[in-house]
């Protein structure tokens, strides 16, 4: 795929008069942790012209000049009579505002939250809106009595479903998509994106498992021939397993024991992307996420969270020297419910200052609370470089977690069986992997051959390696192959723990590779793979690559293998 074709807006008819406009961008949009695939996405908006016409979903401001030209392109602007938002965010205000500007008698139609940030982006309290609570229908003639379900979480509180009974369209807005840019609009294949699609949940839905799962019920009883998704191709031919695939990954997040208390509230929306890149280390790590965006939650809510958790994070933007309100009440919550012996994380976006950070680390220390990562303070927008420092640290805070727990339960000897599969033995390898400004390795003996034509392995990532991130379909990296009687130096730098963030090549000779990925130069040999795909496999993915160059760097030595004694851990 290549990623310097220019965005464009792809039309195209997909029910009884109903129009799908997706806004396509082939590249990267912009640094929030759901993108990091960097496989492009598509803004999708559609159009119903029954007796009157809506429009759903205008796409962000990247696209306003170009999507406003295709709409024109097809009908008079003039004739629209509404525009039904799904979620309102100050990217998509720009273009709300210059369609506004041609079509002013547009009526906007959106849920209660809604209605109020749509109020506040476009700084106008007098727009016609007309709110949808669950009960409202909205009759566009020619059999379009639209049905409106919330499904609102913590991210999303405005989030807004609607349902045509006429075509039997949910359009789902944020549930079901998937970042990925092509030319198929609907799902044929459905297959070969599933791990985009697991990708998404994991990243958008895993921290909000609770709430997606509400969402699920209320929409279990329409008869629903298709998803329009907002982003992504359109939900038609996997709708039945893609609905079961979202209830099996929410009963993973709802079968962890431990659960953390992700509290935050957000200004511009900076802080609750790091919240969403910390949630993300958190549950790539098995420790399920309890969202909780308290400018919109009950003081009880927060308070039961609390309770339950294993450990919280609290994160908050800097206004005015001071947290918002809201993050200091649920501060003063947390005081007076959680004991001291909760693992704590603190974190937060500021402009120009950065005072709230400190100031509730501070409290936290005080009252005498342990610390599952270091403050982490961001000056305006984060960057992939700050997103991988986040998921490292909500990693890391899990693993604390996870290692705290089994102090408490007595280790158990190994069984015949752990006894027996540890007696399988593996290559010693570092395998290293770098995109952009991101670079990660980790050890590795869990690495087999696969294939002979194209000549192909496989490779067991843990969820919680850092390097995991960099192991999807597309990427590279460098199988670095150990030699025997120098490999301890090598193991035991890739075997000691590392900050979030940290550079992992810091004191170790290397080169860089084709892919830019770094090559040790004391191994014994080493080879440029490209993955291909990979499978779940409890907890760890099993990642397919082929290998596309290789070297062997010294011809007399012998490769290092790895004895373990037993198969239940490294």
């Amino acid at each position: 795929m290549s990623i310097n074709k220019p965005r464009d807006v792809q039309v195209l008819p997909i029910g009884t008069d109903t129009t799908v406009m997706r806004s396509r961008s082939w590249s990267r949009l912009r640094f929030e942790i759901e993108y990091a695939l960097a496989k492009g996405t598509t803004a999708n908006s559609y159009l119903i012209q029954g007796d009157k016409i809506a429009v759903i979903d205008p796409p962000g401001e990247t696209f306003s000049q170009i999507y406003l030209e295709a709409l024109q392109q097809r009908l008079d602007v003039s004739t629209i009579d509404y525009v039904i938002l799904g979620h309102i965010n100050p990217n998509r205000a720009a273009t709300i505002k210059a369609l506004l500007e041609l079509a002013p008698q547009i009526t906007f139609v959106c849920s209660n939250p809604g209605a109020k940030n749509l109020r506040g982006a476009l700084e106008n309290q007098d727009l016609p809106i007309l709110v949808m609570r669950g009960e409202e229908t909205l009759n566009l003639g020619k059999g379009h009595d639209l049905q409106f379900i919330p499904t609102p979480n913590p991210r999303y509180a405005d989030q807004l479903c609607t349902y045509d009974p006429q075509t039997e369209i949910l359009y789902s807005d944020k549930l079901f998509g998937a970042h990925i840019c092509g030319d198929q609009v609907f799902d044929e294949g459905w297959e070969s994106i599933n791990e985009d699609r697991r990708y998404y949940f994991d990243c958008l839905m895993a921290p909000h498992a609770r709430q997606v799962e509400t969402a699920l019920d209320k929409l279990a009883d329409l008869p629903i021939r298709m998803y329009a998704t907002g982003h992504g191709p359109i939900v038609r031919y996997g709708l039945i397993e893609l609905t079961k695939a979202y209830r099996q990954w929410l009963q993973q997040q709802a079968s962890s024991d431990l659960t953390v208390a992700m509290i935050y509230a957000s200004a511009y929306g900076n802080t609750a992307t790091l919240a969403q890149a910390i949630a993300r280390g958190i549950t790539k790590a098995g420790v399920a996420v309890e969202s909780i965006n308290c400018e919109f939650t009950e003081p009880e809510e927060i308070r039961t969270a609390v309770e339950k958790s294993a450990g919280f994070v609290i994160g908050s933007p800097t206004l005015g020297g001071h947290a918002p309100t809201p993050v200091q009440t649920a501060l003063g919550i947390v005081l007076s419910t959680a004991t001291n012996n909760k693992l704590a994380g603190v974190f937060g976006s500021f402009g120009w200052s950065g005072e709230a950070v400190d100031l509730i680390e501070n409290k936290l220390k005080d009252a005498g609370y342990r610390f599952g990562f270091d403050a982490i303070r961001v000056k305006f927008k984060p960057n992939d470089v700050t997103l991988q420092l986040c998921e490292e640290a909500g990693t890391d805070f899990a693993q604390a977690l996870k290692k705290a727990k089994k102090v408490r339960v007595p280790s158990q000897p190994a069984t015949n069986v752990e006894q027996a599969v540890g007696r399988i033995v593996g290559s010693l390898s570092v395998v290293t992997a770098k995109e952009g400004d991101i670079s990660s390795a980790m050890l590795a003996s869990w690495v087999s051959q696969a294939s002979f034509n194209p000549p192909g392995l496989t490779i067991a990532v843990a969820k919680d390696r850092a390097l995991e991130a960099l192991m999807h379909s597309g990427n590279k990296f460098v199988l670095n192959i150990l030699p025997e009687g120098k490999h301890i130096g090598l193991m035991k730098h890739f075997l000691k723990p590392f900050a979030p963030g940290q550079d992992r090549f810091g004191d170790i000779a290397t080169q860089d590779s084709e892919s830019g990925s770094p090559i040790l130069t004391d191994a014994l040999a080493y080879l440029e793979c490209s993955v291909q795909g990979r499978l779940e496999s409890g907890d760890h993915w099993l990642v397919y690559a082929t290998v596309d160059n290789g070297k062997v760097l010294d011809k007399d030595g012998v490769t290092a293998v790895h004895q373990r004694k037993t198969g239940s851990h490294y």
